[in-house]
Order: C-alpha cells, then sequence, then structure tokens
C-alpha cells in the first residue's frame, strides 16, 4: 500500500515528465490507484466561442473516413489527448490547412479542446495534407489518427 508521500514523488515525478515533455496532461494508473496531473495552457488563437462552431457537411472535400492502414501510416498525425478536435481557428474563419495544402514542421493543424483549454495540434514534419480524417467539433481518442501528412 501507498503512503502519501509516495504518492507525493510520484506526483512530482509525473510534472516534472509533464514540463519536460511539453504535455498538457499525464494521466498515471496502477493497481488501485491512478494520479493524474494536468496544467491550463493558453492558446492565443483560440477564443472561447469554438464549441459554437458547425461541423462541415459529412463527406466535403477536407474529409474521408479513415481506413484501416491509418494508424499505421508514416505521415499519420494522431492525437495526444481525448478532447474534442476544431480544424479552425474561430468560428466563421477558414481551416488551419485542407487537403493539398503545403505545411511546414511546426505548422498548426487544428486545435484539441480539453477542459477548456485549447492545445495546438502542430505538424511534426514538413509534408503536403493528403487526407483530413476528422470533422469539425469532432470528439476525438487518445491515438485517434486526425489527418495525414505525407
Amino acid at each position: 500500500m501507498s503512503t502519501n508521500k509516495d504518492d507525493l514523488d510520484l506526483v512530482q515525478k509525473l510534472a516534472a515528465l509533464l514540463n519536460d515533455a511539453g504535455l498538457s496532461e499525464i494521466e498515471y494508473e496502477a493497481d488501485d490507484r491512478r494520479i493524474r496531473v494536468a496544467r491550463t495552457l493558453v492558446a492565443a488563437a483560440a477564443p472561447l466561442a469554438l464549441p459554437a462552431m458547425a461541423a462541415p457537411a459529412p463527406g466535403g472535400p477536407q474529409s474521408t473516413v479513415a481506413g484501416t492502414d491509418d494508424n499505421n501510416h508514416p505521415g499519420a498525425v494522431k492525437s495526444p489527448m481525448v478532447g474534442t478536435a476544431y480544424l479552425a481557428p474561430e468560428p466563421g474563419k477558414p481551416p488551419f490547412v485542407a487537403v493539398g495544402d503545403k505545411v511546414a514542421a511546426g505548422q498548426t493543424l487544428l486545435i484539441i479542446e480539453a477542459m477548456k483549454t485549447f492545445n495546438p495540434i502542430k505538424a511534426s514534419k514538413a509534408g503536403t495534407v493528403t487526407r483530413v480524417v476528422v470533422e469539425n467539433a469532432q470528439p476525438v481518442e487518445f491515438g485517434q489518427v486526425l489527418m495525414i501528412v505525407e
């Protein structure tokens, strides 16, 4: 059975890992305990009005149904957290990227709102957006493929 000191030490280690990795939240679960450490990030380009955005019509030019090979695709951009994906910085604005756009490493592709915090999801490499797998304002899971950048 763990003590409060053990839990405090684990929380401190998780917080350090959270900071070092640049994450907004981290969760640890083992046996009968579960510890979640989160921090609030401020994204200047993401106003609080985002949840009011309307989703585009299904089957539009930006969306496709995820194929079974998307998870293993080398250009798959996966969600680092559970939340709601938004393709544009605010309602009525154009999306961050569209199919066919060339992107630079570090460029914002979309944002994920999690616990009232808007987290930019950036391209890990330069390339071309070949597929946007999620719809605007769609709930997403950890590890879910969001787009393909080749």
